[in-house]
């Protein structure tokens, strides 16, 4: 990942890789302490162990390949979106690569404040199921 990206940018990207070791705790150093997460599926938390929480029941492990970052400076924050694929395996062991996602940051006086996150896993494990709506 490129070392010149803009400071919240490059906050972000440490955050995302902190939470892939994953260390929720260490993650938590680049949030706010009333941070608002909304993941997948609308869940809500206050707290990167939350997440991790989350993704240790989806998956057996899984990390995400980071894309391209795309920051809209604002008055007194920046919002932040990080776009790119997961990786991994499901329970069972079945690798999988190319689950896209997009994560939305806002970040304000150097920590993230809110974190949306969406990606396909969902529609991927309908398919698993033969559910191909």
């Amino acid at each position: 990942m490129s070392d010149d990206l803009p400071p919240d940018a490059a906050l972000v990207r440490d955050f995302l890789e902190a939470s892939m070791a994953p260390d929720p705790d260490r993650a938590a150093t680049f949030m706010a302490p009333d941070v608002e997460i909304t993941f997948t599926g609308g869940r809500k938390f206050s707290h990167p162990s939350g997440t991790t929480g989350v993704n240790a029941r989806r998956y057996k492990w899984v990390k995400k390949r980071l894309g391209r970052f795309d920051v809209a400076p604002g008055d007194g924050e920046t919002v932040v979106y990080s776009v790119g694929t997961l990786y991994g395996e499901w329970p069972d062991g079945e690798p999988f690569e190319g689950n896209r996602y997009v994560d939305r940051y806002v970040v304000r006086d150097g920590k993230i404040v809110t974190m949306d996150v969406w990606n396909d896993s969902a529609e991927r494990i309908l398919v698993r199921k033969g559910i191909d709506a």
